[in-house]
């Protein structure tokens, strides 16, 4: 093999300029990716408390049930409602504000923010806070994006808007509908303290109220308590 110093000059200075440019790009992908703005995925805690979240977006028959189930287990949890189902469904959101749940934001129309600009995910932010505003007479600061989709244009308008966003660090894989025994399994087996738990009350969801009596019963088995997210915020440092 030749050394590098057996290398004519014009080769090293040609190998010496593309390892510095190696190395330039290496540290700058590195900083953006470490100095990325990130949302909320739980809280770092050693208390026993869970953050239950459900988004709507779609349907009016598995709401309910949700709510009566919560109800039963004097469970109060954090819902990300979608604007228009809002508009289109205003009695369900008054309950889950009646019954003391969180009132949180899921957006406006059902797109990934950040394929806008700035200002049209800031245009979307308060349209959907101002039809959650008028229907419920609560104005939320957390909002879960469509599909959970974001960068740092998403933070930084959210955050211009007044909102902190709120992703998940436990997928309860409901929308999947793998069976109840299934999404149960999951939640219970994987679930710690600060977690915030990802599922839905929307009517595509169809194993979620059977699966989730047993969520509830088994955490509550364990020493849990469920919160919501915003008291969960209070609970210890988010991450």
């Amino acid at each position: 093999m030749v050394g590098f110093y057996h290398l004519t000059t014009r080769a090293r200075i040609l190998l010496l300029a593309v390892a510095v440019v190696f190395f330039t790009v290496s540290s700058v992908i590195y900083v953006n990716a470490y100095h990325r703005l990130k949302p909320i995925y739980e809280v770092v805690t050693k208390e026993k408390v869970i953050a239950l979240t459900f988004d709507i977006s779609w349907g009016n028959q598995t709401p309910e049930p949700v709510i009566n189930i919560l109800k039963e287990h004097d469970i109060r949890s954090t819902f990300f409602l979608s604007g228009p189902w809002a508009k289109q469904y205003p009695e369900i959101p008054r309950r889950i504000k009646k019954d003391g749940h969180e009132i949180a934001s899921h957006g406006y129309r059902h797109v990934n923010l950040s394929t806008l600009s700035r200002a049209e995910i800031k245009q979307e932010i308060m349209k959907a806070h101002e039809a959650l505003k008028e229907v419920t007479g609560v104005s939320p600061s957390l909002i879960r994006t469509p599909n959970g989709d974001y960068n740092d244009e998403v933070i930084k308008g959210a955050e211009e808007c007044g909102y902190k966003v709120i992703q998940w660090s436990l997928d309860s894989l409901d929308w999947m509908n793998p069976g109840a025994n299934t999404i149960a399994e999951r939640v219970i087996k994987r679930a710690k303290p600060g977690d915030i738990v990802l599922m839905h009350a929307s009517d595509t969801c169809k194993q979620t109220t059977e699966a989730l009596p047993v969520i509830l019963k088994e955490l509550k088995k364990q020493g849990y308590k469920f919160v919501t997210v915003s008291e969960l915020l209070k609970k210890g440092e988010a991450k």
